[in-house]
């Protein structure tokens, strides 16, 4: 405020002198100037009647000659008065309008607005640097969940485009440089309800210097990075970053897990999955055979790593191989648009192909005349530029890779659900007929739509109905929690994935487990279960009902029918004999 304050004084210095100057001439000359009143009688106008008269004289309104009717000497004083202050508001005017439009006024007044709205978020909210198609799409994401966000980006047009957007959950932005530490601190970094900064530019050393500045002015922060050199990982990763993604490492181990276990890469799919939407079929690549990867830069060298690992027969295919280098595997120099580019690299025996060139019109041009050849062949397709979608659906490969929105899902997946990357990572250690078990339960709860993903932990604030119970009452069963608090006879449609507690994680627990207090528990199931089961957790009539069968009344007059009616009966202890046998499902009934 102080900025925009000293600004205006400064471009406005000169038109308000001179408008300062202008009037205190003509009231002086009015005030000088002898009159004459009705009688005839000279008299002088007082410094309010002057002001009272030029004021309303330089604004072209004109009430008259008041209080007396003037001479012609106050005449003519007046006509020079009244070309002299139209020119000098004129002048102010012009000079108003002028400030009004001035780049470093309105950016001033930008930030100052931007800071009055971050420091109005009440709510946990996250410090989001970069709204290209990683943070668009998680931006989106959060606030589908109604977690809050800031966003920072040097492009203007991108903050535009943002303001634009029908979210839900209005979103402060602002077009700044997020390399300078001021532009982090005017966006809340240091607000105790900053709880991470995600530094998603597209530039390794953009997000460098973001992170480095975020863990050294709030260090209690979680900082989440993109980055695409192993380099600039080594650098972020040595003062304390906590989340590093690289698009192309995650991709190639994701596609080499799915060539090894197809049923673990489709759960993790599902998982991961935006609500609501369908269920899609798991992708089979051939583990054995040989594959043609068209591009050896940063993509097309982490998929050969991987792929190489599990002794896949590769060749390679570069146009520019003295700046890439070259592969450990036979290597065909050319574009691999041509023909006889793919056929030199044996596209007729091959069992699959990769098109990964950082340029969408050539990988499209490469499926193409793949299929051609080889239509049996199985296709992966690296899509650099959302606004292609349609493109990349139309040609319909296998599998379609796109560096943004692989580290867009996986930060969701942090910030949104953290147990479900713990889960991802532990189910990897298990065998592939596992996770197949595991798909077929997850469909004949949800049918057709992905599941709903979320965590519990078992609190005063997720659980509070389970920690008004009492000391000496022991907790309830995981099972207790999966009973329906509308008929505890059936089964909420819901599964638990993994607890977490002190002594480690445990997958798949088992539902006769009892849980203590502290215990984060990861569930999936139909969309409605997560609210029933929170109604279970919160509410503690339902969870008496569900615990128990029976649900007390509450109340001064409830209480007293309810102890007249126990000290009637015959037995009042046995009333209350808690029923521990395992509901039925009744999820057909739903």
């Amino acid at each position: 405020m102080d900025n925009i304050v000293f600004l205006i004084f400064r471009r406005m210095r000169a038109p308000l002198l001179a408008l300062l100057l202008t009037y205190a001439l003509a009231m002086a000359g009015l005030v000088i100037i002898p009159g004459r009143d009705d009688a005839g009688n000279t008299v002088h106008l007082s410094f309010f009647d002057a002001f009272y008269f030029i004021s309303y004289t330089a604004t072209t309104i004109g009430y008259g000659e008041i209080p007396y009717a003037l001479t012609g000497a106050q005449r003519i004083w007046v006509t020079f008065c009244v070309y002299a202050t139209v020119i000098v508001w004129l002048y102010s005017i012009g000079s108003l309008i002028a400030l009004l439009q001035d780049n470093t006024l309105q950016r001033a007044m930008q930030e100052r607005r931007f800071r009055a709205r971050v420091r109005s978020i009440h709510d946990p909210f996250y410090l989001i640097c970069g709204y290209g198609q990683t943070g668009s799409g998680l931006v989106r994401a959060l606030t589908e969940r109604g977690q809050r966000a800031v966003v920072l980006d040097s492009n203007a047009e991108r903050v535009n485009l943002l303001k634009l957007e029908n979210l839900r959950e209005y979103v402060p932005a602002l077009r700044a440089d997020v390399r300078r530490p001021d532009s982090l601190l005017l966006a809340g970094l240091r607000l105790p309800n900053c709880q991470g900064v995600l530094a998603l530019t597209s530039d390794n050393e953009v997000n460098l210097k973001v992170a480095l500045a975020a863990k050294l002015m709030q260090p209690g922060a979680t900082v989440v990075c993109r980055a695409d050199s192993h380099d600039v990982e080594a650098n972020m990763a040595s003062f304390g970053t906590d989340h590093i993604y690289d698009p192309f490492d995650t991709f190639a181990l994701y596609f080499a897990t799915a060539l090894q276990a197809p049923c673990l890469t489709l759960l993790a799919d599902w998982l991961g999955e935006l609500r609501g939407a369908a269920l899609r079929e798991p992708a089979y690549p051939p583990a054995h055979g040989l594959w043609v990867i068209c591009g050896y830069g940063r993509f097309g060298k982490a998929l050969y790593k991987h792929l190489r690992d599990q002794n896949i027969e590769l060749v390679v295919v570069e146009a520019r191989p003295e700046r890439t280098g070259n592969p450990d595997c036979p290597l065909v120099h050319g574009p691999g648009t041509e023909a006889s580019t793919l056929e030199q690299a044996e596209i007729h025996r091959a069992v699959g192909l990769v098109a990964g060139t950082d340029n969408d019109a050539n990988n499209l041009s490469i499926v193409m005349t793949a299929k051609a050849l080889n239509p049996g062949l199985f296709t992966v397709v690296r899509e650099n530029n959302l606004i292609n979608r349609e493109l990349f659906e139309a040609v319909e490969a296998d599998i379609l890779m796109h560096p943004s929105l692989i580290v867009a899902n996986r930060i969701r997946m942090l910030l949104g659900t953290p147990m479900l990357t713990d889960f991802v990572h532990d189910a990897r250690f298990e065998d592939d007929a596992w996770a197949c078990e595991l798909i077929a339960r997850i469909t004949a709860l949800v049918h057709d739509k992905v599941p709903d993903v979320w965590q519990v932990r078992i609190d005063a604030e997720d659980a509070y109905a389970l920690m008004q119970l009492g000391e000496d009452a022991p907790l309830p069963k995981i099972q207790d929690l999966l009973r329906d608090p509308r008929d505890r006879g059936c089964l909420l449609p819901a599964l638990v994935l993994l607890r977490r507690r002190e002594t480690g994680r445990t997958l798949l627990p088992a539902p006769d487990d009892r849980l203590r207090e502290g215990d984060e528990l990861l569930f999936c199931g139909r969309s409605g279960a997560h609210s029933s089961m929170r109604w279970t957790l919160q509410n503690i009539h339902a969870l008496t009902y569900v615990l128990h069968g029976e649900s007390p009344p509450r109340g001064i007059v409830w209480d007293w029918l309810l102890r007249r009616r126990r000290l009637q009966a015959d037995d009042a202890s046995g009333s209350t004999q808690r029923n521990d046998d395992p509901p039925t499902d009744c999820q057909a009934r739903g």
